[in-house]
């Protein structure tokens, strides 16, 4: 466990550091609230911005989109806020993190144009929670009344947003080198060395006309995908797109993960989902590799915290397409542990790297060809307070406004077979891919299919398909399967079907890799 200072925070007018007291880095922050839709005002704003970061959860207001950058910070102690303004919103320091930061291997072009920086705090963030909508304005001076006037008039008047179309074509990978590396990585299975690795591919995407970070951002945002929306934008080159899985979310010294392994088809009937969920329960082979990273997390848990609660059997966590084993976790962190200690501890997690995970870890450096760079990292922000939450980085690309490159991956056990991965991988592209798609979200409760042309065709149902969610009819009854114990994964917690009453359920995403 490592100890960290937190950040000092004091309200305007407070006493100021003593002379004599260290040095501390003093950053001044204003917020009011304001009557706009904060994506609406962001589509206004940015304009003006070359850096960009957002944390846009979908299934509930926990929305955080900055621009300009105020300072970067190698990390936050000896931070002293003054907080500003009718309201006492923390700043948000934004954190982008590569999935292998020690890898030798160099990035792809456009990975390799992001400096290496850990915090980043926005000059302007456009926060959305449960209390409403605020503008907030950083600097390392008192905040000018007059910018802030100027933003907030600038997002009140600020139009409706409109989704685009982006047609594009994605070369096609080789199918035979994918084979190559599944059966490089069944031979170390094979020979004890690991139990599970995390293999990906990249395909390269180039747009038939031009593109910004904007309009992939709201595609994302307002499209039919399900999970957390990241951005990171850094002068001609961004970072996108809509994650399902949570790595940590702190608040206070409560803290929760999920671990997600273990995948079955959704089904097409309510009696085809209880049968294929029943199934999925007592398939040994899912089971063993769902427990991988049960027991890793539990590990990182017990070792970082108390009162920890992982239960000792998963749950269904049912969605559109497929169905998956899931089992929350939650504790209490102990004294001088934070979220970046359980960030750093529990990333990557067997989910996305593999078992043991520095054996697999170093493995993926020697079969694939590319370092991953942002995908599969850990993307999210911290607060003033030291609370936040971080989500691994799946179903992303990086792009320059014409070309980019796009990221999937699955994970090999023994008697994986290479061409079922490749084609599961190929549905799960379809996230990021959605992002150029401007068209209607689908109504509640039908299967989207719904993917540009140049897209994979693979018709794989056993995918982990990161468009796959739960929906709420306009009845008000779930698209779920009512049979095995399920998992809410807005609540954080492991509830059979009889408890999560209808008018409880949130709209939300799962998944791995």
């Amino acid at each position: 466990m490592r100890a960290r200072k937190s950040l000092t925070i004091r309200r305007a007018g407070s006493k100021a550091t003593k002379a004599g007291e260290a040095t501390m880095t003093r950053i001044f922050s204003y917020t009011q609230p304001i009557e706009a839709d904060i994506v609406d005002a962001y589509c206004a704003l940015q304009k003006g911005f070359t850096d960009q970061f957002v944390y846009y959860r979908k299934d509930r207001p926990v929305r955080f989109m900055g621009m300009g950058r105020c300072i970067a910070l190698p990390a936050l102690d000896g931070i002293e806020c003054e907080l500003e303004g009718p309201v006492g919103q923390q700043p948000v320091f934004f954190s982008f993190n590569r999935f292998d930061a020690e890898n030798p291997s160099p990035t792809d072009e456009l990975f390799e144009a992001f400096p290496r920086l850990k915090f980043m705090l926005p000059e302007v963030i456009l926060v959305e929670d449960d209390r409403g909508a605020y503008l907030q304005v950083n600097s390392l001076s008192p905040v000018y009344p007059g910018r802030i006037a100027r933003f907030a008039r600038q997002a009140a008047a600020a139009p409706r947003r409109n989704r685009r179309t982006i047609p594009f074509k994605l070369e096609p990978d080789s199918r035979d080198a994918w084979r190559a590396n599944v059966e490089a990585a069944l031979d170390a299975i094979g020979r004890g060395r690991i139990s599970k690795v995390v293999l990906s591919r990249r395909q390269r995407l180039e747009a038939l006309e031009p593109f910004s970070s904007k309009d992939l951002l709201v595609n994302l945002i307002d499209g039919s995908a399900r999970g957390t929306v990241l951005l990171y934008r850094y002068a001609d080159v961004f970072f996108c797109g809509c994650t399902p899985e949570l790595l940590v979310r702190k608040r206070g010294n409560e803290v929760e993960s999920m671990c997600l392994a273990g995948t079955c088809p959704a089904g097409a009937t309510e009696e085809e989902r209880a049968r294929l969920a029943d199934e999925l329960m007592a398939d040994a082979k899912n089971r063993a590799e769902h427990d991988h990273v049960v027991r890793f997390i539990r590990e990182v848990f017990n070792r970082t915290c108390y009162d920890v609660d992982v239960p000792a059997q998963p749950g269904i966590l049912p969605l559109t397409h497929v169905q998956h084993l899931c089992t929350p976790a939650r504790a209490r962190m102990l004294e001088g542990v934070d979220l970046g200690t359980m960030k750093d501890d529990l990333h990557p997690t067997p989910a996305v790297a593999g078992t043991p995970v520095g054996e697999a870890q170093m493995l993926i450096r020697s079969i694939e060809a590319y370092n991953r760079g942002f995908f599969a990292g850990a993307c999210g922000y911290v607060d003033g307070a030291g609370n936040g939450e971080f989500s691994v980085a799946l179903r992303t690309g990086v792009f320059d406004g014409e070309v980019g490159w796009v990221y999937a991956g699955c994970g090999i056990v023994e008697g994986s077979v290479a061409d079922d991965e490749y084609d599961e991988i190929g549905m799960k592209l379809k996230t990021v891919l959605s992002a150029f798609d401007g068209g209607e979200v689908p109504s509640a409760c039908q299967p989207t299919e719904r993917v540009d042309a140049a897209a994979s065709r693979s018709t794989r149902s056993v995918a982990a398909d990161e468009d796959s969610r739960t929906k709420v009819s306009p009845a008000g009854t779930s698209c779920e399967a009512r049979h095995a114990p399920a998992i809410d994964p807005s609540l954080g917690t492991a509830e059979t079907l009889a408890d999560v009453t209808n008018d409880r359920r949130h709209t939300s995403d799962g998944g791995a890799r």
